[in-house]
């Protein structure tokens, strides 16, 4: 077990693998690429939810819904209720590579909604957008995410590739002082992905191009005049990059903020190896878990963070599968006291583990 230093004084948190939840259905359709990357939540009937990315054909992804079956205080597989999301927008439509996939999910007790982001994959590649809930079945659509130009980042990020977005679940104090929703994600520099010989493209004083987590913030003044604000993200600041041996070609976001007394603990993947391209599957890389410290107030203020992974690659399920060597955590859930992680296991499966203070 891998232990959470900050800086001053110790802030210890575990991740102990308890099994796998959920694999594909045989003779569904919708699942014969996997089962993944679930969102979660609680609905109003006081159930625990799983809204897992489910992959047809083609590399075709839905969103799902299933309810997670405790046994013991412990989740132990899940009761599939149907489709929550599917790809019935233009731009959630590619050509190869297409759907809604690997949403998270954040009650906003402010808004009373059940926020879901999720990468819309279409025609140019993946997109963040946004969909709303009251109850986790019926879900609005908000579109895709757009980005306010910043002058001092000296770049428009609405060119951009963006995936592992995730809100905070209560406001902070944004940048300019006012009281706003914030959201973690992950732009993607290189814009040969979209136009070949474009290259890779860096913010104003950025000098690493390896994918890094990013935070922006929603005034939350201007989300209850219209809903469609949350969409408009703006005061764009760099939160985290790759720093440590098991994350050292990408990282990226996972599951919703958890509220620690210490402040915000960001559970987030770590990625190592070759990547060759960005939008195919990749067989050359490990993805592990790790862990970030946030600011209390000030979530952009990074406190802490592991040096080693929490949990990392080492069953046969996540050690086999669509993309080999995966752990990719994206939901948390309490349930009896007790707080559980679900996560992608080689793009196959979903697991779960739980996450203890030591």
């Amino acid at each position: 077990m891998t232990v959470l230093q900050k800086p001053l004084g110790t802030v210890p948190y575990t991740l102990t693998r308890i099994g796998v939840i959920m694999t594909p259905e045989e003779g569904n359709p919708f699942e014969v690429e996997g089962v993944l990357n679930p969102g979660s939540g609680r609905g109003p009937d006081g159930e625990v939810y799983l809204l897992p990315r489910l992959v047809a054909a083609g590399n075709v992804s839905r969103i799902g819904l299933a309810r997670v079956i405790v046994e013991g205080g412990v989740p132990v597989a899940v009761e599939r209720q149907g489709i929550a999301l599917a790809p019935d927008r233009s731009w959630e439509r590619g050509v190869g590579n297409a759907g809604v996939e690997d949403p998270r999910i954040t009650w906003l007790a402010e808004l009373d909604l059940f926020v879901m982001t999720y990468v819309a994959y279409g025609p140019l590649g993946p997109r963040t957008a946004l969909a709303v809930s009251t109850d986790l079945r019926e879900w609005d659509r908000l579109g895709p995410v757009l980005f306010t130009y910043d002058d001092a980042l000296d770049i428009d990020l609405n060119l951009f590739h963006n995936k592992d977005a995730v809100f905070f679940p209560e406001p902070v104090v944004g940048p300019d002082g006012v009281r706003s929703f914030a959201v973690l994600h992950r732009p993607m520099w290189d814009l040969s992905e979209t136009k070949a010989d474009q290259g890779i493209v860096l913010p104003a004083g950025i000098t690493d191009p390896r994918n890094s987590i990013w935070i922006s913030y929603v005034p939350v003044d201007a989300v209850a005049r219209d809903l469609s604000a949350l969409a408009l993200w703006g005061q764009h600041r760099f939160l985290a990059g790759p720093a440590h041996d098991f994350e050292v070609t990408k990282i990226g976001g996972g599951p919703v903020p958890l509220r620690v007394p210490e402040g915000w603990l960001v559970l987030h993947h770590g990625v190592t190896g070759r990547i060759e391209r960005a939008f195919e599957h990749q067989q050359n890389v490990h993805y592990a878990a790790g862990a970030l410290l946030l600011d209390g107030d000030d979530p952009s203020i990074v406190i802490g963070r592991t040096a080693e992974p929490l949990l990392q690659a080492e069953t046969v399920h996540e050690r086999g599968g669509i993309v080999p060597n995966v752990v990719f955590p994206t939901a948390i859930e309490e349930i009896e006291g007790v707080l559980y992680v679900f996560y992608g296991m080689a793009d196959s499966k979903i697991g779960v583990a739980r996450l203890d203070r030591a």
